[in-house]
């Protein structure tokens, strides 16, 4: 036991490892706050954004998918797996074709509307990056819910709206919060997606990359510790809460 407990130990030590580079000594610290804070703005709202989207078009897919039968079920979900398996940076070309000129973008343009460069492209790459993995893991977090109780409800009374507020949501809260905590984290650190859709407005993951290009590490370790400390704590503190839930049944 005791060395399979440092075994353990020992990778668990190996994987936090890479955290050890922030305080490597680079030279000092060159904090840019204009850009920085411009960065950490456009990220956080519109992936906030993203995020309502997110949310309010998975949630009924997911409820969708997580009832269907189990034939149909496993098609939903080798769909929804295409979206999450494609390579961003290939994803990223995708979106910009289209979304381009030659196709839906010329139509959009008519309207006003941008999909190059523009925050409205920021958001809609940051859904199609993420969605699929709320979506999967809402499924999950859905079917664990007693189709019985849901049953039930429906026949004291309840609409299909109040059966969700009042079973299913309260239920399944808990695995749909990991579920947007892995989107949050999907959509706030996508890089290669982004970087093809929408340079600018720069969100942090691209204002890293600049910096570090035209500046160097003393530029970007400011900025890296931010967005680390924007992208980890969520989806960690939710898997901590789910894993002493578990624990506690």
């Amino acid at each position: 036991m005791l060395v399979r407990r440092v075994a353990a130990a020992v990778f668990a030590l190996a994987l936090l490892y890479p955290l050890a580079g922030l305080f490597v000594p680079v030279g000092p610290w060159h904090w840019d706050g204009a850009i920085a804070l411009d960065a950490v703005r456009v990220s956080l709202s519109l992936t906030a954004i993203a995020m309502l989207v997110v949310v309010g078009l998975g949630t009924p897919m997911a409820l969708y998918v997580a009832r269907a039968p189990a034939g149909e079920r496993l098609w939903w979900q080798a769909i929804l797996l295409i979206s999450v398996l494609l390579p961003p940076l290939a994803l990223g070309i995708l979106l910009s074709l289209a979304f381009g000129p030659h196709a839906i973008g010329a139509l959009l343009q008519r309207t006003g509307l941008r999909m190059t460069n523009t925050p409205l492209a920021f958001v809609v790459t940051q859904v199609y990056v993420s969605i699929g993995y709320y979506v999967l893991a809402a499924v999950a977090a859905l079917e664990g819910v007693p189709k019985s109780l849901e049953v039930q409800g429906g026949l004291l009374g309840h609409d299909r709206w109040s059966v969700f507020c009042r079973i299913t949501f309260p239920i399944a809260r808990l695995g749909l919060a990991v579920a947007l905590s892995l989107a949050w984290v999907r959509a706030l650190t996508e890089f290669g997606a982004v970087v093809i859709t929408a340079y600018y407005p720069a969100g942090m993951p691209v204002a890293i990359w600049t910096s570090l290009e035209n500046f160097g590490l003393p530029a970007v370790m400011p900025l890296l510790v931010i967005f680390l400390v924007t992208a980890l704590p969520l989806p960690w503190l939710v898997h901590v809460l789910a894993q002493r839930r578990l624990s506690r049944a």
